[in-house]
């Protein structure tokens, strides 16, 4: 209302001025003499002048005030593009309640200091916007190998972005960058990996680890911060395609240092290489017992540790080739005992005259011999193997053998009874002999029967020293009968000759004067006997390196020097040859004696 007051009092004032200057002009006029028509002209004049003043000044004040409606609807549009774009939608109507009240100018002065504040928070809303494109650009130039295109289309993006800045697509923009950052951490973990992989391969395999993931990517292996580390699949693949080829060669190497040596190892034993000798390739001697992944010994598949092992394998090798007759004969010394041992005959294409004499021709290789030699020892070994239980019970038949003819021998011996020292020792052996002698025969069944049992899986005869066991164990059978039935035949003619003597003495009523017989006892095992008849030999086998025809025969009996066609000979002659028998006095008192010394024995001829 003041400033309303204020243009009309202008007005009057106007009005008041006009009227006092029109005054002063018509009074001017008629000083003058002016007419009446030229005074209307001259007012008219007037009138028009100031009325076109009016029209431009109007015209003025409207052209402003259309200016500041069209400011005012910018700044308008404005605010509400900013609100938009930034998600801030509760001001536009307080503007609209302000419209009725307020004059333009304060409108457009009410509207200036929002549009500020929202600019500024465009700004920033917009660096934040520009903060995040710029990691996640990098992060996805990153993962896709920095790709070009990324780089150029960031500013256009962001332009295209400047109408979308709320709150909501930033916290898109957050988690995609979040998204990628961990995606990132992930890559560069396993990028990280493969190259730890990479670095332990080289170093088992003594191979530069920096030209090596050079290949793949500089980055990878960087002196300075500059260039982070590449994480694009080219790069993952490039690893991985790395690692596959060093753990190939690694398997590659690791197969050839393995068989080299084993080569060394088998030199070293061929050649007895003493221990010092050995520990300087101590280091690479454990991988023949480890398996591949469990090499990580740095530098142990090198190609300079592969060359060392080899050179040492080949000067072993020249070394083997001067040795190598030696070499040969030892290991056939060794087969010929371990023959010896086992009871097996060696094989005679591979003595020690016929090995020597096709080296020294060159005919033959002498590494093909040793290995012949080897093949043989391993195949002794199987054999004497399978063989073990049927030689354990060989062992327990001779060893009861040995029992027989130790009670042979100590049933001779006259003072056998006598309380010297020793002699309850004897006597409780002598017990355990009787007892071990009873089980011969069937120790000897049973021994057939696992014999042939074991001829019959293998396929075989079982040669024991290159006779059939078979052949000896009824050999042995047979004769041990046949000298059992010699002894019946003594016993009855014992008796026989004991009535004879009970006769005449009760015919003659004297007793012939005792003598004793100077071949009571012989050294071959033989006892006492007369003229009139015999007494067969009690079994006994022969010592070792001595030949007695009537001697019961045992493998140790023919293992010596008897063999073969020898043992055969000793049976043939034992079945042929008649028994000696030492004659037997018929006093009485020879009779009483010889009585006396046989009739308390169990396997005494005088025992029916």
């Amino acid at each position: 209302m003041l400033e309303v007051g204020s243009s009309n009092a202008l007005f009057f004032q106007t009005n008041t001025t006009c009227n006092n200057l029109l005054r002063e002009l018509q009074k001017i006029w008629v000083e003058i003499g002016e007419s009446e028509a030229e005074k209307d002209r001259m007012l008219m004049e007037l009138e028009k002048e100031c009325l076109h003043i009016y029209q431009r000044k109007v015209e003025e004040a409207a052209n402003s005030k259309a200016r500041l409606h069209q400011s005012v609807a910018a700044i308008e549009a404005e605010v509400a593009s900013l609100m938009a774009a930034l998600g801030m939608l509760n001001i536009n109507s307080q503007i609209k309640m302000d419209k009725s009240s307020k004059s333009l100018k304060e409108k457009l002065a009410a509207v200036t200091p929002l549009v500020e504040d929202l600019r500024i928070q465009k700004e920033e809303r917009m660096k934040q916007f520009s903060d995040l494109k710029a990691q996640i650009e990098k992060i996805s130039g990153e993962i896709s190998g920095y790709s070009e295109y990324l780089n150029k289309g960031m500013i256009s993006s962001l332009t295209l972005e400047e109408q979308d800045l709320t709150l909501r697509k930033l916290n898109e923009y957050q988690t995609h960058l979040r998204t990628l950052q961990k995606e990132k951490s992930d890559r560069l973990n396993k990028v990280l990996g493969y190259v730890n992989e990479v670095h332990t391969l080289c170093g088992v395999l003594g191979v530069d680890f920096s030209q090596t993931v050079c290949e793949v990517h500089p980055s990878l292996h960087r002196t300075d911060h500059e260039q982070s580390t590449n994480i694009s699949d080219s790069t993952l693949e490039g690893l991985d395609n790395m690692i596959q080829k060093l753990k190939t060669e690694r398997r590659v190497r690791f197969q050839k240092l393995k068989d080299v040596v084993a080569s060394l190892f088998e030199l070293w034993n061929l050649m007895d290489t003493p221990h010092e000798e050995r520990t300087k390739f101590g280091r690479v001697t454990y991988v023949v017992r480890s398996s591949e992944s469990n090499i990580t010994e740095p530098g142990i598949l090198s190609a300079e540790t592969i060359e060392q092992v080899s050179a040492e394998v080949e000067n072993l090798s020249k070394l083997k080739a001067s040795k190598m007759k030696e070499l040969v004969m030892k290991r056939r010394s060794e087969l010929e005992d371990l023959c010896r041992l086992t009871h097996i005959q060696p094989d005679t294409s591979t003595s020690a005259e016929k090995s020597s004499a096709l080296i020294d021709s060159g005919l033959v290789e002498p590494s093909e011999l040793l290995a012949n030699i080897e093949m043989e020892i391993n195949k002794i070994k199987d054999e004497a193997q399978s063989r073990k239980d049927i030689m354990d019970r060989i062992d327990r038949w001779l060893s009861a053998c040995e029992e027989e003819n130790w009670l042979e021998e100590y049933n001779l011996d006259e003072n056998r009874y006598s309380a010297g020292r020793g002699g309850h020792v004897n006597l409780k052996r002598a017990e355990r002999a009787r007892v071990t002698i009873n089980k011969i025969p069937a120790m000897v069944d049973n021994l057939i029967k696992k014999t042939l049992v074991w001829e019959e899986e293998t396929h075989k005869s079982f040669l024991y020293d290159g006779v059939r066991l078979v052949n000896i164990l009824e050999d042995y059978k047979l004769t041990r009968k046949q000298q059992e039935e010699e002894k019946k035949r003594y016993r009855d003619q014992k008796k026989r000759q004991d009535l004879l003597l009970t006769q005449r003495e009760s015919i003659y009523g004297s007793k012939p004067s005792p003598r004793r017989s100077s071949s009571f006892r012989k050294p071959s095992g033989y006892s006492i006997s007369n003229g009139n008849g015999s007494m067969p030999p009690t079994p006994r086998r022969s010592s070792v390196g001595t030949t007695t025809p009537d001697l019961l025969l045992t493998p140790r009996s023919y293992s010596g020097h008897h063999r073969q066609n020898g043992y055969f000979k000793e049976v043939r002659r034992l079945a042929s040859t008649p028994l000696n028998y030492v004659a037997i006095q018929k006093e009485d008192t020879a009779s009483t004696t010889y009585t006396s010394i046989y009739s308390s024995e169990p396997d005494s001829p005088l025992q029916g």
